[in-house]
């Protein structure tokens, strides 16, 4: 009986699955297929012709070709933003799961006040603009670091809490300086975490929205994200191009996840199994 309520319950689940995520996705692509004729009918139609290379060329030239400067800038600021990401998120939650002192229990309240508080728009612009970063890309990474690592914080430390402390006294013992030991012995150690770490923040990073509104403004500063946005308004009519559009940015995370999807599991569970 048991086997049986499992069995439909995950085809409930796959069925589910399919309906949320599978099906608009071949929609998407279904539109990005057809021309403006009839993309405006917005069915579940196959497509008169092959349309895809035109639609794509016009979306990419649209504006001076922005879609090719926003993907170099959404790409620009992933790539920084995970790196440092896991440089200070690994060393802090090392120091963390190490060192036991009195205002460990601050510290931890101000990360998980860090997830559970929204940010505030306005003081922050404020301070962008008293930093001179405001509307720059060396201010939506600060931004992005600064909003994304009390996650990776509690990522980080709970999977140090299961390496064994008798690593670092014996590299201390050798003669290793705390750097060393950080470097050399405890960073090698954390690849699961930090390869979903990677995944989990680049497709967060990658696909964010509202940061950039707020923040980043200009053509020049443009995101994958603005770039759907300005379409949307300019385009409104022509559904090709805006699922195109629509396309274009949602493939490259959906390629990560699919390359990525066990190593994530693997390091979300990692401490876990460990513990």
């Amino acid at each position: 009986m048991r086997s049986r309520g499992s069995i439909i319950g995950g085809v409930a689940a796959i069925a589910a699955t399919f309906v949320v995520f599978v099906i608009p996705f071949l929609f998407i692509i279904l539109m990005a297929f057809k021309d403006k004729q009839q993309s405006a009918l917005r069915d579940f139609s196959w497509p008169n012709g092959f349309h895809l290379w035109d639609n794509l060329y016009e979306v990419v030239k649209t504006r001076n070709w922005m879609m090719i400067t926003a993907f170099i800038n959404s790409s620009l600021i992933t790539v920084v933003s995970v790196t440092l990401l896991i440089v200070l998120a690994a060393m802090v939650g090392f120091v963390l799961a190490r060192r036991k002192t009195r205002w460990n229990g601050l510290i931890e309240f101000l990360i998980l006040a860090g997830l559970m508080i929204p940010p505030a728009v306005v003081p922050t612009i404020w301070l962008l603009q008293g930093l001179k970063l405001f509307g720059t890309l060396h201010g939506m990474i600060l931004i992005q670091v600064a909003y994304n690592l009390p996650f990776s914080i509690i990522l980080y430390r709970a999977f140090i809490a299961t390496i064994p402390r008798e690593l670092d006294e014996a590299a201390v013992i050798d003669g290793a300086r705390p750097l060393d030991v950080f470097f050399r012995i405890i960073l090698p150690l954390l690849w699961p975490v930090t390869v979903t770490n990677i995944v989990v923040q680049s497709v967060g990073i990658f696909n964010d929205f509202t940061n950039p509104l707020y923040y980043l403004p200009g053509n020049q500063n443009a995101t994958v994200q603005l770039t759907l946005y300005n379409f949307q308004s300019q385009f409104s009519t022509a559904y090709n191009l805006l699922f195109t559009n629509i396309m274009l940015i949602t493939i490259p995370p959906l390629i990560v996840f699919m390359f990525f999807n066990r190593q994530i599991v693997a390091g979300m569970t990692a401490g876990a199994v460990k513990g």
